[in-house]
């Protein structure tokens, strides 16, 4: 079995209005001095085999097709 994570994050540039809002929110709780925060999504996975360039081949197609919106995300990926 290989475990893995796929980390999607927003392209620089693309406009993050959840992570400006979760900006305003931590100011407001008192946290201060956070700035520019970015938010994104981590899938982890356990994928059948020990094959790990197989695993990351599928994992890139995985992405492509439905995990990441390529368009406006980047994405990585490690395997354990």
């Amino acid at each position: 079995m290989i475990k893995a994570r796929v980390t999607v994050t927003l392209k620089n540039g693309v406009l993050d209005p959840q992570g400006k809002a979760i900006e305003g929110a931590l100011g407001a709780l008192g946290f201060g001095g956070v700035g520019h925060v970015r938010q994104g999504k981590v899938f982890d996975l356990e994928l059948e085999g020990t094959d790990k360039a197989k695993a990351e081949t599928d994992l890139k197609a995985m992405c492509e097709k439905l995990l990441a919106n390529t368009v406006i995300e980047n994405y990585s990926i490690s395997l354990d």
